[in-house]
């Protein structure tokens, strides 16, 4: 009789150890795009990453750029771009379907150094025009970004829960 009961406390104490050290780990998926999840625990790396360039981003802030960059990705391999990296296969796809139909004129340019002469410290206009068509055109694909990023958002489905509910 004490040898079993002897075998039924080692059984019930090695089970015991086995489902505490075996436990299963929980990664909750915070927000949903069309067929593809984030999860906790990437949105935690990518939280953390943010954080130590720019303290202060904000958690929607940084899982919005996350639904931004699934929606790019998404578009750019409907176009079947490929590369070696996503932040290279993203690069290519806004070139690719933005920056090259933006077109900065030289009239744009020499209104932007008459009204900002003054910053440009002693700079002429020859010296300067390479720098200011890049900020133009950036300026310009920055605003063409947000009306693609704000159609895509609207086609898609996005469902967000950074928080857990109560």
């Amino acid at each position: 009789m004490r040898l079993i009961i002897v075998v039924i406390l080692l059984f019930t104490f090695y089970f015991s150890l086995c489902t505490s050290s075996g436990a299963e780990i929980y990664d909750r998926v915070i927000a949903s795009v069309n067929d593809q999840a984030i999860t906790l625990s990437e949105f935690q790396a990518q939280f953390n990453n943010t954080k130590k360039l720019t303290p202060d981003t904000t958690e929607d802030e940084v899982l919005n750029t996350m639904i931004n960059r699934l929606l790019l990705l998404r578009e750019a391999k409907k176009y079947s771009i490929e590369a070696p990296s996503r932040d290279e296969m993203l690069n290519e796809y806004i070139d690719l379907k933005l920056r090259a139909f933006i077109r900065v004129g030289e009239k744009d340019i020499e209104e932007f150094y008459a009204a900002n002469e003054d910053k440009f410290r002693g700079k002429g206009y020859e010296d300067s025009r390479e720098e200011i068509e890049q900020y133009l055109t950036e300026k310009d694909l920055n605003v063409k970004l947000k009306e693609m990023l704000k159609e895509l958002r609207k086609n898609a489905y996005i469902r967000t829960q950074l928080k857990p509910d109560k």
